[in-house]
């Protein structure tokens, strides 16, 4: 008799552990749902990461550039030879060949400086529906290539997510670090950052505390780049990102990983994502956020 009734106790608690689904306020799915909308938008805007056709590295030097296999940069498409990407002394410019229009800011460039993405005011310019700019990374400087008709800007859906839970809504204690502690950042291309810590969300699950070191994103907001036991496998292995608010006056921040999203590199392998800190990988199953995307990855 003992054992039919812990039969049946174990069978209850299976079933209860089965049949139980996340919670929210309906105030805070509105939230997420809100956020989630401006993330598909933002990723179908010209800027967004949706139309990345190239990601190509510039040689010290002058680097002819176009279609043509000739070059020393080619681009996917366009014409064959649209001219030259000079780097010097950390300073990248364009020279265009006559005959070839190529527009910054509406007005045809015959030469011109190209900002990076670290200067105030980056250079974009265009070529039909072709766009690019330079970024600088610890590598060197590369183009940064977008094509306004990108196939996968026609087939792109949307992102699989896990249903938004309270669970995940995290008051945390953020723990400043004075000084600042210093984070090996490695990234998608195999190069490696120093970045400043300002400190650490410190929350507890189950029982368990764990912590996060934050990364100063500018204003009133930090973020995070984590892994957790779900990547790799409901989601992407190389980790997730997560921004909020800076701490409150009682030391105090919201982490909520229902906003937690994927890097770009998921969407394309132009990209140069940050990977997460050592200390960030968790040794949790965080069921919250964007899921993976795309058979590829």
């Amino acid at each position: 008799m003992k054992l039919i009734v812990n039969l049946i106790t174990s069978l209850l608690i299976f079933y209860s552990a089965c049949t139980e689904r996340p919670t929210a306020d309906p105030t805070h799915i509105k939230e997420v749902e809100e956020w989630h909308q401006k993330r598909i938008s933002r990723l179908k805007e010209e800027t967004g990461w949706l139309n990345l056709v190239g990601l190509l590295w510039i040689n010290d030097g002058e680097n002819s550039f176009g279609s043509a296999k000739d070059n020393d940069i080619i681009f996917p498409s366009g014409p064959e030879h649209i001219g030259s990407l000079i780097s010097k002394d950390s300073v990248v410019s364009i020279k265009v060949n006559p005959g070839v229009e190529v527009l910054h800011n509406g007005n045809p460039v015959t030469e011109m400086i190209m900002k990076d993405d670290y200067a105030d005011s980056i250079t974009i310019l265009q070529l039909g529906s072709l766009r690019w700019n330079i970024i600088k990374r610890t590598k060197g400087y590369a183009i940064r290539l977008r094509d306004l008709n990108a196939e996968l800007l026609k087939t792109f859906k949307d992102i699989e997510r896990f249903p938004v839970d309270e669970k995940w809504r995290i008051k945390a204690k953020f723990e400043e670090y004075n000084p600042p502690k210093k984070l090996i950042i490695p990234d998608i291309v195999g190069t490696v950052d120093t970045e400043k810590s300002p400190g650490a969300a410190v929350f507890e699950i189950d029982g368990a505390t764990y912590r996060l070191d934050a990364l100063d994103a500018g204003g009133k907001r930090i973020w995070f780049i984590f892994a957790d036991e779900t990547s790799g496998d409901e989601t992407y292995g190389a980790g997730r990102f997560l921004y909020t608010d800076k701490a409150d006056s009682n030391g105090i921040v919201v982490v909520d990983f229902n906003m937690a999203y994927n890097p770009p590199c998921v969407f394309t392998k132009y990209a140069t994502c940050p990977l997460p800190p050592k200390d960030n990988y968790l040794k949790l199953r965080i069921t919250a956020g964007e899921k993976m995307w795309g058979e590829q990855h």
